[in-house]
């Protein structure tokens, strides 16, 4: 219980300095509020910060299958009194059916089929979730007249492979290389048609390289936690490229604020924006910080680009954000980094456990070959 009290403890100190508006605070005051994917890296946080804006009197339904996690124990959702966690399947009616008659006024639809080599690998089962289970889940949303529908889109998948920088909400390119970036930018278009053809009040949060407490390594998962997970293994870290490479990580309880704005910030509704740091961050020199942060002494290794991965550079601009929901990054890259390291210490039995390394060759890098440094 002590590694929880850390978490509700970091999310509610965040909460405090980010001071959020006394009509925020009324508007979420004693709702119930659904959370597809609150297991989740976001949605864990999302629901602690949502526990102690909903207060005693309302409630917090978590809707998730655990597929993010080689586990069928929600060791990350935080065992709060008002949190209910309902292990169900967004693509099945009857698990639908149970987290609706809690009446939610608000959901957010966190759940997905992460992520882009996994749907490669799995693209019937990511089109069946990302697709027909997100048309389930709007049409129980409009049925049951949801007061908001936020949707968690992405920004590193939509805007295809050769957008200019920083990338902004009008740029449109069908150069789509993974069904995952497919799936997220027809999340994005049914959202809109429930929105205007149903009058469903839907926002579209288009979010860029999360990170922090509460995402588990595994074969299809980010490069920060398989960085870290690796490295306190005394593993050498693969890098898939030059290292020159750049990502806009962004600490995921800015994430969640831009969620909680996003939800009662009526001008919101029926628009697209960016929620990220707004900050390049080189891959080499993330390798760097893990391996220094963990004592790692293993070398860095590199092998050739994944023929998905079209993109040397992001970086976003969230002037749309700041403007719509008054939308502000709060937590630098060192500072989120250290939290992510703390909470890797803390529930390392826990993330050993979780952790999805399937025995034998990874697709994920399958067919490339070592450019240099060790195999």
């Amino acid at each position: 219980m002590q590694a929880y009290q850390k978490r509700v403890d970091l999310v509610e100190n965040y909460l405090e300095r980010v001071s959020l508006d006394k009509d925020i605070l009324n508007y979420y005051s004693g709702r119930t509020v659904l959370v597809t994917g609150g297991a989740g890296a976001i949605g864990s946080n999302l629901i602690i910060a949502l526990s102690s804006l909903v207060g005693n009197d309302g409630k917090v339904i978590v809707l998730d299958n655990l597929s993010a996690i080689d586990s069928q124990e929600p060791f990350n959702v935080t065992p709060l009194a008002n949190i209910m966690f309902v292990q169900g399947d967004i693509r099945e009616d009857k698990d639908l059916k149970r987290a609706f008659k809690e009446e939610p006024s608000i959901v957010f639809h966190l759940a997905a089929f992460f992520a882009n080599q996994n749907s490669i690998d799995y693209s019937q089962e990511s089109a069946e979730v990302d697709v027909i289970g997100q048309i389930k889940l709007l049409e129980y949303s409009t049925i049951s007249q949801v007061e908001r529908f936020v949707y968690a889109s992405s920004g590193c998948a939509i805007y295809g492979s050769y957008p200019e920088l920083p990338l902004k909400e009008d740029f449109i390119s069908m150069h789509l290389t993974t069904p995952y970036q497919v799936n997220k930018m027809t999340g994005e278009m049914y959202c809109n048609f429930y929105y205007h053809h149903f009058g469903l009040p839907i926002v579209n949060c288009r979010f860029f390289n999360s990170y922090g407490p509460g995402e588990a390594p595994g074969q299809y998962r980010n490069v920060i936690p398989n960085f870290i997970y690796w490295a306190m293994n005394g593993r050498s870290l693969p890098i898939t490229g030059t290292g020159e490479e750049t990502r806009d990580f962004t600490y995921v309880l800015d994430l969640v604020q831009g969620l909680v704005k996003a939800a009662y910030t009526r001008k919101a509704v029926g628009e697209n924006f960016n929620i990220a740091a707004c900050k390049e961050v080189m891959i080499r020199d993330l390798a760097e910080m893990v391996n220094k942060a963990t004592n790692n002494q293993a070398p860095i290794y590199f092998k050739e680009r994944r023929k998905w991965d079209t993109k040397p550079r992001l970086l976003a601009s969230i002037e749309k954000a700041k403007e719509l929901i008054d939308y502000k990054p709060f937590v630098d890259f060192e500072e989120g980094f250290k939290t992510n390291i703390e909470w890797f210490q803390d529930y390392w039995e826990q993330i050993v456990e979780a952790s999805d390394f399937p025995p034998g060759m990874s697709s994920a890098v399958r067919g490339a070959s070592s450019i240099c440094g060790v195999k």
